[in-house]
C-alpha cells in the first residue's frame, strides 16, 4: 500500500512540474493568417530597452518567422532604441530583428521634439508622423498591442 501511495505522489509531483504547452487559438497563425503584434517602447532605460527586444526576439522565435508579423514603434524617451549612437550591441539586436521583417518605427513628433534628424536613425527605421497614431490605427486594423 505504502508502495501505491508513494508512486502515486511521484507522478502526481512529475505531473505538477511539467510544462503545459500554450494552445493555439483558431484560427492558428500561419504564413496566410500569421499574428499581428504591435509593440511600443516609451522609455530609455536599459531595461526597458533589453525587455522589448527581448520579448520581440521570444516572440518571433515561438511563432516561426512565417507565421508573425511585428513592429516596435518608439517614440517619446524610447526613440534612443533607434539612434545610431545609442548602443552598438542593441543596433546589432535591432538588425538582427530587422532581418526577421520586424519594423522599426520612429515617431516623427518626438523627433521633432528632441531635434534628430532622419539620418540619425539605425539604417532601415521607418518615420511616421505620431507614434501614438501608428498604435491606434494598427489596433484598428486587427493587430494585437503589447505593452512589454
Amino acid at each position: 500500500m505504502r508502495l501505491i501511495r508513494n508512486f502515486t505522489l511521484i507522478l502526481l509531483s512529475l505531473c505538477i512540474l511539467s510544462p503545459a504547452e500554450t494552445e493555439y487559438a483558431e484560427p492558428k497563425p500561419s504564413f496566410d493568417n500569421p499574428r499581428k503584434i504591435v509593440f511600443s517602447i516609451t522609455e530609455d532605460t536599459p531595461h526597458a530597452i533589453d525587455h522589448v527586444l527581448s520579448v520581440a526576439s521570444n516572440v518571433v522565435k515561438y511563432y516561426g518567422v512565417d507565421n508573425v508579423q511585428m513592429k516596435i514603434v518608439a517614440y517619446s524617451k524610447g526613440i534612443v532604441l533607434l539612434l545610431k549612437s545609442h548602443s552598438i550591441d542593441d543596433a546589432k539586436r535591432v538588425d538582427a530583428l530587422m532581418q526577421y521583417e520586424v519594423e522599426f518605427i520612429a515617431c516623427g513628433n518626438t523627433m521633432k521634439t528632441y531635434e534628430i534628424q532622419e539620418s540619425e536613425l539605425i539604417e532601415g527605421s521607418e518615420v511616421v508622423t505620431a507614434g501614438v497614431v501608428e498604435l491606434l490605427e494598427s489596433v484598428k486594423k486587427g493587430w494585437i498591442y503589447i505593452k512589454p
